[in-house]
């Protein structure tokens, strides 16, 4: 059965935060509000959790799990490899709608689906989001929405979709942006590339690296 918890209050958040947490470091699911869209989210290392999460999507291992964190020095331990224009764009955009492919380190022992060697990366600009990641460290989620259908920028919105396959959801209101992050591949080292344009301009991107377009 899922509970929902109103994080309007002082008293919900901290209640909510606190089951979140548990829920999370038990493998089970979570749903989350972020700055972009609400997220449905486990404990990244948990690999019967992230099976769940693609399930209660209806999502194929074809489509891995991004990876949200609390801090910026995370991501040294799950990327083998940040780049300076890596660290140029944390340190523009992070807390923020920016998603970072880079090289996972190979010794992790996780399966977020078919990664083909990278994770992607984002420390989301919400308090929430940020508290529960602070106790629970870094945790695989996606966008809180069955596959094909609306990203849920409301609790409720998710619950709609998700129901009971999620054990706690955290009702924080209406998400700041309200469209998915912008997600830039850096995996290669080589030229950055533009997955997907969302919250935040690749113009935006372009004018932080020093360069004329993306």
């Amino acid at each position: 059965m899922s509970i929902v918890y109103d994080c309007s209050t002082e008293h919900g958040r901290e209640s909510g935060v606190g089951a979140a947490t548990a829920a999370a470091q038990g493998g089970h699911l979570v749903v989350i509000p972020t700055d972009t869209v609400y997220g449905l989210g486990c404990d990244a290392f948990d690999q019967g959790a992230v099976a769940a999460l693609l399930a209660a999507k209806g999502r194929g291992r074809d489509m891995p799990t991004p990876v949200l964190v609390g801090s910026w020095a995370t991501i040294e331990g799950l990327a083998s490899t940040v780049t300076d224009q890596a660290w140029q764009l944390v340190h523009a955009f992070w807390p923020g709608p920016l998603s970072l492919v880079l090289p996972v380190a190979p010794s992790l022992a996780w399966d977020l689906g078919e990664t083909r060697g990278t994770v992607m990366v984002r420390m989301p600009l919400h308090p929430v989001a940020l508290q529960v990641l602070g106790k629970v460290g870094p945790m695989a989620v996606s966008s809180a929405n069955r596959s094909g259908q609306a990203p849920a920028k409301t609790a409720a919105e998710a619950k709609e979709q998700l129901g009971d396959s999620v054990a706690v959801y955290l009702e924080s209101g209406a998400a700041p942006l309200g469209e998915p992050s912008t997600i830039l591949d850096l995996s290669s080292g080589g030229q950055p590339r533009v997955l997907r344009e969302g919250a935040l301009s690749s113009a935006r991107i372009a004018e932080v690296l020093g360069v004329s377009a993306l």
